[in-house]
């Protein structure tokens, strides 16, 4: 076996079993091809659109990477792009084969296994894992392919072969969410009943977290979408799908705490003040909290509450 077809990488030479390991090992983590006698591989270390990623080939038959040899603290994904030959990757058990022009997200944090034809040639994108999900809309299990021949793959291949390494950093920033959206598009749950038991899990995570914090001036949309680890975009989908929007859940859940506490502060004649009622259940606003209670409950808050919450 010779490496030559697929070894071509511009501006790289040609490395031994040991030069290749250590080529990839900072960033990627150790790598052990099956046979070292005979080996030649190539690794290309490159960034695109702010991205950390790399070129490589080989003309093992075999590649293994162990949980032992998994680094430390990476907490990524890996976007591997089959240009040339074809391989079949292992991991979790489940194994996909991929022909050029397909792409696969591989878990950095598990082992993994490369069998591949000899004249085979990766690009790998490095994906921060909460980046991902929250552009996907669910976390990755499994495996994770996606085809050439689909519009949104064809059109993500030659987004990354046609790179431009003198990108601004802004328009960088909007090639990267390019990127996630073509993935998304590549790899969105194909089944109507798997998506809809994901979006009801991520649905009540969100729900979960706002019940817990609604009563933190601080919280919104955007906080209650970094904490559940999906964009503001997917959050406000989940929340008009249901006839309603999180601002409004966050207010509905505070105005009922605010009549909770208005019925209490009336039963025991505390004398409280209705603004500190107002302070304590997340309003910042005493005016726009009055508003929105009347809106709600028909009556304003000084009447001491509503006759249902």
């Amino acid at each position: 076996m010779t490496m030559h077809q697929s070894g071509s990488l511009p501006g790289t030479v040609e490395l031994n079993y040991e030069q290749w390991r250590e080529a990839l090992r900072p960033d990627w983590g150790r790598y052990t091809p099956d046979d070292p006698n005979d080996f030649v591989g190539r690794v290309r270390p490159r960034s695109i659109f702010g991205f950390k990623a790399v070129d490589v080939s080989t003309n093992a038959v075999r590649c293994d990477r162990t949980q032992r040899d998994v680094l430390d603290g990476v907490d990524h994904y890996y976007a591997v792009f089959q240009m040339a030959g074809r391989s079949t990757i292992i991991q979790n058990d489940h194994a996909a084969s991929l022909s050029a022009g397909d792409v696969m997200l591989i878990d950095s944090a598990r082992p993994v296994t490369y069998h591949n034809d000899g004249n085979e040639q990766w690009l790998s994108l490095q994906l921060p894992r909460q980046h991902l999900i929250s552009h996907l809309g669910f976390e990755p299990h499994g495996i994770l392919r996606g085809r050439a021949r689909t519009p949104a793959g064809r059109l993500l291949h030659q987004l990354i072969r046609e790179n431009d390494s003198s990108t601004s950093a802004p328009a960088a920033c909007y090639m990267q969410l390019a990127v996630y959206d073509l993935l998304g598009a590549i790899f969105a749950p194909l089944g109507p009943v798997f998506a809809s038991l994901h979006n009801d899990k991520l649905f009540t995570r969100a729900c979960n977290i706002i019940k817990e914090r609604f009563s933190d001036p601080a919280l919104g949309p955007c906080e209650v979408a970094i904490e559940a680890g999906i964009s503001l975009r997917y959050l406000q989908k989940l929340f008009t799908q249901r006839r309603t929007t999180c601002s409004e859940f966050i207010h509905s859940l505070r105005l009922e705490q605010a009549a909770r506490l208005l019925r209490r502060r009336k039963f025991l004649g505390t004398g409280q003040p209705v603004s500190q009622v107002a302070y304590a259940c997340g309003f910042r606003d005493y005016t726009n909290f009055a508003r929105k209670f009347r809106h709600r409950y028909g009556r304003s808050p000084t009447a001491g509450g509503a006759d249902q919450a």
